[in-house]
């Protein structure tokens, strides 16, 4: 069934909502954005003032683009081309027979799309295949049919229920293991005589025993981390004022709030950030591994609207495993459609940083993020030694095979040959003399076939020590003793997190430091990922004699002293030529520099350094290359330090002076 497009009016809730929160004290809620200067040459405003080439061509042979040219020459030439190439198409039409030479406006070409357009084209997006997410409305987003999950997960592998059958499981994919089991089986067979059969059990329990307690904790320990993960709080929109609430009650549609440094709880659309521009820098180490920055944008549509007074639904792609695309339009208040791409979406698990605040809108929670769907659940890992040790073991299974085989057929044979001597044979009489009575009285004798049978059973009770039991019980517990000295290892404990070693995976302590494989795309997977700026050339003169310098302090207008947070060493030659030179290299050195402290993407973000005065703080410098890092810190060590950065402007430190200057966009639309 086709659902119905929503229209947007705000629900009787709702407006009863806002009727009452002004008759009450509400809490302080966030700062209204400051309206944008760049709002105004936004593609959503522009778009309605610019045609395309093929309307204008359709209304007049000639047009004039003096608002997008330079020069007025320009501008005419382009309207000679566009005139000429009018006329053109209408003598080609008329020879060809195209409605062109029929009096049919220009315009009536056919404009379809091609098949590539149409696939990324936000329109393709169909109801059947979208979820609709009603802003501010989580009862209404999560009415049946949908019923979306709760924000809880679970990344543990058993149940209270599921342990025991699940954990027996897995540890018979040993195969020696098996092997233990059908000793044990045969063991309890009556014919073969053994005395004690229940004394078999014990090995093969008992190594299955400490496994299933080793995995247990483990598990447990899922468990545990999983509960602290769905009991941390946020800051959820209820009743027009932010309140805590815990992750697992977040629900699909409800507005939340978080600050800098938080992590986000859910997948959600950006509706507003502490920027005027909505930007929003968030760190995303925890889905791709990659500590660089990365900027997420706030809708301009969005922004003016307090959280409390935003109405709407989005209507996105349902949950999927791509944590690069994001397809969706968000419909406010019955106006047009605005698209949303993966520039407007944050994952959980991500990080705000250097944003004050950001809110947003969940749309897919639990199970459903990205994150979630993209964990694969806990492994059952396995070692290389314990793979091999496999192979091994269905090799010596095959030799037990054919050794007791041979034995059983000499058995068999020999019987054979004394079949009529059996009765009487020493040690194996298998006529009966204590019962007179009965001349037919046997010692259990069930004929030559299952004697053989027998008789192979009992070799493979005799030779099963080419397989031992006790080397698998030992290798167990000495993984326990390997993983209680690592995690107490002194060389192993991190000092400045206060953290220790953690085995979580016993399975796989042999592998510890075995590579085999190395699989890199940069230099910096296999290195620190840092980057030192050691010479410049500047103007045909090289500046490689590093041996002194740095540190480069500025001062505030408060008199805080702010210090780059890596030292960089200088040419003491170049940082003479940038203070005091003259001249041609002067000047291009002062450019180089300058250039280096503003054509980046880093941000800027001062920390408490825990020096000796608290009037110091350390500048530290994040962004999404550790070039840009390096060469940055290397502009602040000869004195252009980038000691501001927003969306609109940047503000670097020149020896002491501070300049401001200007981030520019243009958009031509043609």
């Amino acid at each position: 069934m086709r659902p119905d497009r929503p229209l947007l009016p705000p629900s009787p809730q709702q407006t009863e909502a806002a009727a009452g929160a002004e008759g009450m004290d509400v809490p302080a809620r966030l700062p209204d954005p400051v309206p944008s200067p760049i709002l105004r040459h936004s593609s959503a405003n522009s778009m309605s003032r610019t045609r395309s080439l093929r309307s204008l061509l359709a209304e007049s042979p000639s047009v004039t683009f003096a608002a997008g040219l330079r020069t007025s020459s320009q501008a005419e030439s382009m309207a000679s081309s566009l005139e000429s190439f009018h006329q053109q198409f209408q003598r080609d039409g008329s020879r060809s027979g195209t409605p062109a030479a029929a009096g049919f406006p220009l315009a009536r070409v056919s404009t379809r799309r091609s098949a590539s357009e149409r696939a990324g084209s936000q329109r393709d997006l169909r109801d059947e295949d979208a979820r609709f997410v009603y802003i501010n409305d989580a009862e209404r987003t999560n009415a049946a049919p949908a019923r979306f999950p709760d924000n809880s997960i679970h990344t543990t592998k058993y149940s209270v229920l599921t342990f025991l059958p699940r954990n027996l499981y897995e540890q018979f994919h040993r195969v020696a293991y098996l092997y233990f089991l059908v000793l044990v089986a045969l063991n309890m067979v009556p014919q073969l005589g053994v005395l004690s059969p229940a004394a078999s059990v014990l090995p093969l329990a008992f190594v299955l025993g400490v496994t299933a307690v080793k995995d247990a904790y483990e598990d447990w320990r899922r468990h545990r981390s999983d509960k602290n993960e769905n009991n941390r709080t946020a800051s959820v929109l209820v009743g027009g004022v932010f309140r805590p609430k815990r992750w697992k009650e977040v629900q699909v549609g409800e507005v939340l709030r978080v600050v800098a440094n938080e992590t986000l709880p859910c997948d959600m659309v950006l509706l507003s950030t502490s920027d005027p521009t909505g930007v929003a820098y968030v760190q995303t180490i925890n889905l791709d591994g990659e500590s660089n920055l990365k900027t997420r944008y706030a809708k301009q549509e969005t922004m003016p609207t307090p959280p409390e007074a935003l109405a709407g639904v989005i209507k996105c792609e349902r949950p999927n495993r791509n944590i690069y695309g994001f397809l969706a339009t968000v419909d406010l208040d019955g106006r047009r459609a605005v698209s949303l791409g993966p520039s407007n979406i944050v994952l959980r698990g991500c990080e705000l940083k250097n944003t004050a605040w950001a809110v947003g809108v969940a749309v897919y929670t639990g199970r459903d993020t990205k994150v979630m769907l993209n964990s694969s659940g806990a492994p059952s890992k396995r070692s290389r030694l314990e793979t091999h040790m496999n192979r091994e073991t269905i090799m010596l299974a095959v030799v037990l095979f054919l050794l007791c085989s041979v034995v059983a057929l000499l058995a068999g044979i020999w019987l054979g040959d004394h079949s009529d001597e059996l009765g009487i044979i020493p040690f194996f009489r298998k006529r009966d003399f204590s019962k007179p009575d009965d001349p037919d009285a046997t010692y259990d004798w069930y004929g030559l076939g299952a004697e053989v049978v027998f008789t192979f059973m009992m070799a493979v009770i005799q030779f099963q020590v080419m397989i031992p039991i006790a080397l698998y019980i030992s290798m167990e517990i000495v993984r326990i003793g390997q993983a209680f000295f690592m995690v107490h290892d002194r060389h192993m404990f991190d000092a400045e997190r206060q953290a220790r070693f953690q085995c979580r995976a016993l399975n796989i302590n042999e592998d510890l430091g075995q590579i085999k494989y190395v699989f890199s795309d940069k230099t910096g997977t296999l290195t620190e990922n840092r980057m030192e700026f050691r010479c410049a050339s500047v103007h045909g003169g090289d500046f490689s004699d590093t041996a002194g310098g740095g540190w480069h302090f500025v001062t505030g207008d408060d008199g805080v002293v702010l210090r780059p947070k890596t030292a960089v060493k200088t040419d003491p030659m170049l940082a003479s030529l940038l203070a005091d030179g003259a001249g041609a290299k002067a000047d291009r050195a002062r450019d180089f520099f300058l250039a280096l402290a503003t054509c980046n993407t880093i941000v800027p973000i001062v920390v408490d350094a825990g020096g000796a005065t608290a009037a110091e703080l350390e500048l530290e410098y994040q962004g999404e290359s550790p070039d840009e890092q390096a060469l940055v810190y290397a502009a602040a060590a000869y004195g252009y330090t980038l000691v501001e950065r927003t969306s609109g402007h940047i503000i670097v430190d020149v020896f002491g002076t501070r300049q401001s200057r200007s981030l520019f966009a243009c958009r031509i639309f043609v």
